[in-house]
């Protein structure tokens, strides 16, 4: 399965290199754009369970680093979702 890696930049200005285990987060997300935080949550939430899922139907187990790539962004998401104006830009993908 080809993997990728995504750089995001948080609404405070930090950057975060990601993982999926595969390109489906190509269909969720667009470098160069940026995303109301809850609709980021919801679109790598879709993907990165996809890319799980695509895991597991090849291997038999899902994909506990994309689970946890998942659990890492909805963590930081937390804190900026005080703030509705709080936006997620997808910054680039590297495959």
């Amino acid at each position: 399965m080809p993997e990728m890696r995504f750089t995001i930049r948080w609404p405070d200005g930090e950057r975060e290199q990601c993982y999926s285990p595969s390109l489906v987060v190509k269909d969720y997300l667009t470098p160069g754009e940026s995303y109301a935080l809850a609709d980021f949550l919801a679109r790598i939430r879709e993907a990165l369970s996809i890319a799980s899922a695509r895991v597991a139907a090849r291997y038999g187990f899902s994909c506990s680093r994309a689970m946890a790539q998942l659990a890492r962004l909805e963590a930081a998401g937390r804190a900026y979702a005080p703030h509705p104006e709080a936006r997620v830009a997808v910054e680039a993908f590297e495959e």
